[in-house]
């Protein structure tokens, strides 16, 4: 009966572990973004747009990043903004086994952009959440809603 009980225990501390790693990988991008734009932003002039901010974003800081521009851009101009590289580089030189576990695996690493993306924003003044998902290596999907500071 011991056992039994402990086995739970174990997979829920597994599974904070996981997720305090998680948070943290975020944090760490956040940071990481705010520091780029303001780095890179400061000789520019003021964005008077979301969409300025967000182009800025998928052209000059993924580049600095990533070296390579974000492919597309779309958004319903509600708010919601999604970026979807094709050839994400962190990606790019991961297994693509059979049975959907390379796209397991590669989730984690989605955490950090993550972090860039909304820290990025932030220090541009949107708030924002920032969403990752990838359905097929070796790219990525990010989903952008800004939240309004009225709200």
């Amino acid at each position: 009966m011991a056992d039994e009980l402990s086995i739970p225990n174990e997979k829920m501390d597994e599974e904070e572990r996981r997720e305090a790693v998680f948070y943290r990988l975020e944090v760490l991008g956040y940071r990481v973004g705010q520091g780029l734009v303001e780095r890179f932003s400061r000789d520019r002039q003021r964005f008077t747009d979301t969409l300025d901010v967000i182009k800025f974003l998928c052209k000059d800081l993924w580049t600095l990043v990533f070296r390579k521009q974000i492919d597309n851009l779309k958004t319903n101009h509600r708010g919601i903004y999604v970026l979807t590289d094709n050839t994400f580089r962190p990606f790019a030189r991961m297994s693509t086994e059979a049975g959907g576990q390379a796209i397991q695996r590669a989730q984690p690493f989605l955490w950090f952009p993550c972090g860039i993306i909304r820290g990025a924003l932030a220090n541009m003044g949107i708030n924002a959440t920032v969403q990752a998902e990838s359905s097929e290596l070796p790219g990525a999907t990010f989903q952008i809603k800004t939240i309004n500071a009225t709200a």
